[in-house]
């Protein structure tokens, strides 16, 4: 059963679970707010005296008694025909904001608190990250942007993957590992279609090369990794990328060791068409069985779009093996 109520903000909050036709919530694991988009219909709202909805209007959505979205309107789409169709996201949708931060030996947790505290962000349960980042100078970027940079260094430096969430108007951090889901999905399992793909043609490098402009010397310092073997299969796929000039060289060095080990490695990636299941979102992990790839093994969820239709209930899945 769906519970979807808008909050006017005047002290009215409507319910328009008998007057929607079609519900859509997706999420996604890096970089993007979750949606929530629903389609009303005119000639049911004509029925409901003094009710309105405005850009910024609270939306809560439940499903069979679940906290599944709480965010805000951004988007009204309206015309002639009978629909009007209504966008709302989470709170993250605010941390596409830009401004310019300088921080120091600080965690990408205490990162998180700060720009949250200064943006009026609520937050919910955010796990201790650990590594402390030696410097991040920040000049006019995306508040999202900053935090999946400080969550990127902690999975380099400590091999240890955090997700960024709205979990029902509260922002929280969690290790991945914190979020294997108790469903599974593949064979005679809620799943009815997948598509696998792999690639070395994305985000795979097998030769990795760090510098840094010495300002003793006048020369450019270098670490260099590499694969002979994965080289001689794909040839050379190199990374080139500066390193924060207050690093040492075992902590550069270490960097270059994670990197080889998040890099030289075929891309994969797994689409499944499924029924749905609310406890599956994008940042989790869900175990997969699909016996004609030879798969049984927890996949973690890059994008998940959930639809709600009458009495219908599917989700779309995309999975990277990590």
């Amino acid at each position: 059963m769906n519970e979807l109520l808008i909050d006017n903000r005047n002290g009215n909050v409507w319910d328009l679970s008998e007057m929607v036709s079609d519900i859509t919530w997706k999420t996604e694991r890096i970089g993007k707010p979750s949606a929530l988009e629903f389609t009303l219909i005119k000639n049911k709202l004509n029925k409901v005296k003094n009710f309105a909805y405005n850009s910024g209007d609270p939306v809560r959505f439940r499903y069979n008694n679940t906290n599944i979205f709480y965010g805000y309107i951004f988007s009204i789409d309206d015309g002639k025909s009978e629909e009007v169709t209504i966008k709302a996201y989470d709170q993250i949708r605010y941390l596409m904001n830009q401004d310019t931060y300088v921080f120091s030996n600080k965690t990408a947790s205490q990162i998180t608190k700060q720009i949250a505290d200064d943006f009026n962000i609520q937050l919910g349960h955010i796990t201790e990250t650990g590594y402390r980042i030696p410097s991040m100078v920040e000049d006019g970027k995306k508040l999202i942007d900053i935090i999946c940079k400080a969550l990127d260094l902690t999975l380099i430096n400590t091999n240890q993957n955090y997700v960024l969430f709205d979990d029902f108007g509260k922002i929280s951090i969690r290790n991945i590992e914190e979020l294997l889901v108790d469903v599974l999905v593949g064979d005679e399992s809620l799943m009815y279609d997948f598509q696998y793909k792999r690639s070395i043609d994305d985000d795979t490098y097998n030769r990795i090369k760090l510098y840094r402009d010495n300002k003793d010397t006048g020369k450019r310092d270098i670490w260099m990794g590499q694969d002979s073997a994965n080289i001689q299969k794909w040839g050379i796929l190199q990374l080139y990328q500066s390193v924060d000039e207050n690093m040492n060289t075992a902590q550069i060095r270490e960097m270059l060791n994670q990197l080889m080990a998040i890099k030289n490695r075929e891309k994969r990636t797994l689409n499944i068409s499924a029924i749905g299941d609310v406890t599956v979102r994008a940042g989790c992990y869900v175990p997969i069985a699909i016996s004609d790839l030879g798969i049984n093994q927890p996949f973690l969820v890059d994008s998940c779009t959930h639809q709600f239709g009458g009495s219908e209930h599917t989700m779309e899945l995309e999975l990277k093996v990590i």
